[in-house]
């Protein structure tokens, strides 16, 4: 892949930074080195790395000798010139070795050679593999294989690929092969094997290789000049998850802190109106929701408030028509006219948007990256050389899923054009936009997988609102979107695909909009009304315990029962919120997918959660934080089936609603998740905290006498301590250790809850 010189400095800085966090952690850590005829031996204080020198054959164990991840039987280490087939180390010599790290020079059976440098971290190994001759190679690094596995972000949710529409009938990745990993949305190649305490991620932009099965575990590169950084990771699931963050953020794929108010309820206008939006259709569907009580704080029109050319538009304001429209009406046609709105469908942009604000809505528009040819910015990003280019060195243009027309794309190497980009952005902010919905699709998986990640982290450092929707291992967005999920595609999709995002530390997940796209557009065509209620109804009451939800289509449209349930899903979110949002923050500080916890993450030793989230049980189940646990029932079979088989992990678990108690382990066969019931238990800490008219109250379980947990505010900072001390249940005190004052509380809905002052701490004793 072509470098620009932005990308080669970032590389140097990355690496400079990285030499000084290597340094430094090898200062803490007890590492001894020592080599035989036969192997080298690296041992640290949680582990202990042995490569067999025939075959740089290497594996893992933990520091008491019990085997982690075992060597492939044949070579670890596979290495070949591009075009060629891969072929297998046959020998190693030690070169060297350092506090920190052991070089070696392997040699593979076509005599190419390279030399394979290892760093060791407290729960981490980087694995550098670099070829002593100029040239473009394909490199895979392999042990055995390992099972159960998961991760690979939108890649595991599609079983035959995303063009025939497949799902996957599994979270567990066992038996995928893709060769090249390449190209969609939010890209991962971090897998976790939570069993064994072991995770891996090869870090490439480029084309992967990535193997899971029983024979062997292969992740690798094609078409590139090293293997600069290969990382496995060892230890407890949260361990691995602090160790993948500090290595994201020191490779240069950085995680951010995410806003408060994308958290919460939101709107999209594409949903509710297609392509039908306006100042007024607009306001006066936004004012439907708010009359009937919806909770909104985030709204984003994505389509259709460019300017056009008027004899092209339809009844509807349809805005293009590839055979009819001129040319003009094309070159206007996109998210990059930026602060250029339809004169005639928003006359008053700024008004309209203060209207919203003083609502309480954050408003946001969708933005992409391509500029189409003639458009009113295009010609400066070409006079300045700001798009990708090809291989003569030219301007590409790219076909992509929208606009009709080519388009050029942002070269984000380029810290030049990102700053053009950004602040075009400005001319959106001047009229009040808070943010953007990043929103380039149907691209060639020729770009790499991180041509967009540069931009979404100017923007984040600006302090704009960003729901990301491309993306490679970061997370410099505020919210992860799925690619669109409709009512036309496999529901258990949706599942699967939150999961696989949080196992790839993708966990502020917005699992798109409550009914899709397609409900207000008419592509769902002529469908039971009835099914189509309930497919509302049961999304909504899905999304609700996402990180992340939004409404499009009006539930009125259908009945009162539909209005009800939606609303009723709105507000139990709305009150979670807080809640949620905290857990985030915690997300942000500690790499651990806490918004959105898969139960393999939480109860590793435990048979019976590995093989809850399938297609055959449908037992899609996740943690909230450390005290709520999600049961939704949604799948394809969401129109008909009333019951699930609930899974409950050890300890004492309370209905949410009901109040009713059960003690895990326990499979709560074929319970009843009637559409209104919230699918939703408390464990774990038995602490939460909500929203209740306005004010933040927590809410404290008889599940547990000893716990302790920190919430976070929705600015991110202020923190309150809650500590459960051996209450009396029946008599409980809660202190406020701010003040030394006891203050006041009450039972209410099965748990006691009290005024939470955030910034004090308290115990319950």
């Amino acid at each position: 892949m072509k470098k620009s010189v932005y990308h080669r400095w970032r590389v140097l800085f990355v690496t400079v930074a990285l030499l000084i966090f290597f340094w430094g952690c090898g200062q803490e850590s007890d590492i001894s080195t020592r080599q035989t005829d036969e192997a080298v031996i690296i041992s640290t204080e949680n582990y202990s790395v042995e490569i067999q020198k025939e075959g740089f054959r290497y594996g893992f164990k933990q520091a008491d000798g019990s085997e982690i991840a075992k060597p492939h039987p044949v070579s670890g280490l596979q290495i070949s010139r591009s075009g060629e087939q891969l072929s297998n180390i046959e020998s190693t010599k030690f070169i060297g070795n350092s506090k920190d790290q052991v070089s070696l020079l392997v040699t593979n059976t076509e005599g190419l050679e390279a030399v394979v440098t290892m760093w060791t971290l407290p729960n981490a190994v980087k694995l550098q593999v670099e070829p002593k001759e100029e040239g473009s190679y394909n490199i895979a690094a392999r042990t055995r294989g390992l099972s159960p596995s998961y991760g690979l972000g939108d890649h595991a949710a599609f079983g035959g690929g995303e063009r025939d529409r497949g799902v996957r009938a599994s979270t567990d990745l066992t038996g995928i092969e893709m060769d090249p990993m390449r190209g969609y949305r939010m890209i991962s190649n971090f897998v976790v094997f939570p069993k064994q305490g072991f995770a891996e991620v090869n870090i490439e932009p480029g084309d992967k290789i990535v193997r899971l099965n029983e024979q062997e575990n292969v992740q690798g590169s094609r078409n590139v000049h090293s293997m600069p950084a290969m990382y496995y990771f060892i230890g407890l699931p949260k361990e691995i998850y602090q160790s993948f963050l500090d290595v994201r953020n020191k490779e240069g794929y950085p995680v951010y802190k995410p806003k408060y108010e994308w958290f919460g309820v939101g709107w999209e206008a594409f949903g509710a109106l297609a392509w039908n939006t306006n100042s007024e259709t607009v306001t006066q569907n936004i004012k439907e929701y708010l009359d009937l009580g919806f909770p909104l704080e985030w709204m984003v029109v994505g389509s259709g408030f460019w300017p056009r050319a008027r004899d092209e538009m339809d009844e509807h304001g349809t805005p293009y028509n590839a055979e009819t429209d001129s040319e003009e009406a094309k070159k206007l046609l996109a998210t990059t006219s930026f602060g250029m709105w339809d004169e005639q469908l928003y006359p008053n942009p700024k008004e309209m948007i203060d209207n919203f604000h003083s609502l309480g809505l954050k408003f946001t528009i969708g933005l992409r990256t391509g500029f189409i040819p003639g458009g009113p910015f295009t010609n400066e990003g070409l006079e300045n050389d700001y798009y990708i280019k090809d291989e003569a060195g030219e301007p590409k243009l790219f076909s992509v899923g929208f606009p009709e027309s080519e388009v050029y794309i942002v070269d984000a190497e380029n810290p030049d054009a990102v700053n053009w980009y950004v602040n075009l952005c400005q001319k959106w902010e001047d009229y009040g936009v808070d943010g953007y919905k990043e929103d380039l699709f149907g691209y060639p998986q020729t770009l790499p997988d991180d041509f967009v990640n540069p931009i979404n982290e100017a923007l984040m450092d600006k302090g704009v609102y960003v729901m990301g929707r491309n993306n490679y291992l970061g997370s410099p967005v505020d919210i992860h979107r799925y690619n669109d999920f409709n009512y036309n595609q496999p529901q258990d999709r949706g599942p699967i695909n939150g999961l696989a995002y949080a196992y790839s530390g993708f966990p502020y997940v917005y699992p798109d909009i409550v009914g899709g796209t397609g409900l207000a557009t008419g592509r769902f065509g002529d469908e039971p009304k009835e099914k189509l209620r309930i497919y509302l109804m049961r999304y909504a009451q899905y999304a609700a315990l996402n990180p992340s939800m939004s409404f499009g289509y009006g539930p009125w449209n259908f009945d009162q029962e539909t209005t009800q349930i939606s609303l009723e899903a709105a507000m139990l979110h709305d009150r979670l919120q807080p809640y949620i949002y905290s857990n985030a923050v915690k997300a942000y500080e500690s790499g651990f997918p806490h918004p959105m916890t898969p139960l393999p993450l939480a109860y590793p030793d435990d048979e019976n959660v590995h093989g809850l989230a399938d297609t055959t049980r449908r037992s899609y189940q996740w943690l909230i934080g450390e005290s709520l646990l999600a049961t939704p029932l949604y799948g394809d079979d969401y129109a008909t089936a009333k019951t699930r088989d609930v899974y409950l992990p050890e300890g004492r678990w309370i209905e949410y609603n009901s109040g009713q108690v059960h003690e895990g382990p326990a499979t709560l066969e074929d319970y009843p998740l009637p559409i209104g019931k919230d699918p939703l238990f408390v464990g774990g800490k038995g602490i939460v905290v909500e929203d209740i008219e306005g004010s933040l109250k927590a809410r404290i379980y008889p599940i547990t006498d000893q716990a302790e947990d920190i919430f976070y505010g929705p600015d991110g900072k202020s923190e309150s301590r809650i500590t459960i001390a051996s209450p009396d249940w029946e008599n409980l005190t809660v202190i406020d250790q701010s003040t030394g004052k006891e203050i006041a509380g009450s039972w209410n809905r099965h748990a006691y809850e009290f005024n939470l002052n955030l910034g004090h701490d308290y115990v319950i004793d």
